[in-house]
């Protein structure tokens, strides 16, 4: 098994033509900062490069979240164009993990929140611990999901699902992803890593060229309305982060304290 520890917030692991990519910041739930997002970029970059590599499960460090969700601090106070070009940067390094030539499988082990839940939906596969909680909270913030939420939400559980969850920020457990789609499938706490592992298995015993062809012509039906709506997306993402229900959405979570919206 080759490891990599090039990384401060990351774990690679690569053998047998499956790669395991662990974020790694626990203290933090595993939330997504700017070194994170570039961190996440790099390994990309590392895991494709070597084409024995075929599968790849991405899961949190820790036993308590996938990843919580984006770190609010770097969010906070961004101006409009700032705002685009986050939102842009986390749609881009997301749809690299949908457009990759790897099948991905996402292990979810706790709390995908936010920016969590959306990398986790960029994935080809879902497989959720029953400890997992998941939700996109943004608009408790008064922001919206930046980085494909909106799109890849509506696409998996459709928009009546998708828009309750958007719109009320609620968190839901795993049996309630399962039920509208949102997991492939739910297994124990313990047994998690190794469902992965195994579904990776039947995947690689498998014609690789045919595995990658079938990605491709399954995403094609999935995606066929192009980058239109991402461009919304980031779009109205980038206009919220500069109204005061954004600075008091965010000001209110420091403070642990209900947020007071003014719709201005």
């Amino acid at each position: 098994m080759s490891v990599q520890n090039s990384y401060s917030d990351l774990r690679v692991e690569c053998a047998d033509g499956l790669a395991v990519l662990t974020l790694d910041r626990p203290k933090a739930l595993n939330a997504l900062n700017e070194s994170l997002l570039e961190q996440l970029d790099r390994a990309l970059d590392e895991i494709e490069s070597d084409p024995s590599n075929r599968v790849l499960i991405v899961t949190g460090g820790g036993e308590k979240a996938f990843v919580a969700g984006a770190d609010i601090s770097e969010l906070n106070g961004l101006s409009k164009q700032q705002g685009r070009r986050a939102g842009r940067r986390g749609q881009n390094l997301f749809a690299r993990f949908e457009q990759s030539r790897l099948l991905v499988i996402a292990a979810v082990n706790g709390f995908a929140l936010g920016g969590g839940l959306e990398l986790a939906m960029s994935c080809d596969i879902r497989i959720f611990s029953e400890k997992a909680v998941v939700g996109l909270p943004e608009v408790t913030l008064g922001i919206i999901p930046g980085y494909g939420g909106t799109q890849r939400m509506t696409r998996l559980v459709g928009t009546g699902h998708a828009l309750e969850l958007i719109t009320t920020g609620r968190k839901i457990d795993a049996a309630t992803a399962l039920s509208i789609g949102l997991a492939n499938r739910v297994v124990s706490a313990e047994e998690l890593m190794d469902v992965c592992r195994g579904l990776a298995g039947e995947v690689l015993k498998n014609a690789p060229l045919a595995v990658t062809a079938a990605k491709r012509a399954v995403r094609q039906a999935t995606d066929a309305r192009g980058e239109e709506g991402y461009y919304v997306e980031a779009t109205e993402f980038a206009s919220l982060c500069v109204t005061e229900d954004a600075r008091e959405g965010m000001t209110a979570f420091f403070e642990r304290r209900p947020a007071q919206f003014q719709g201005k």
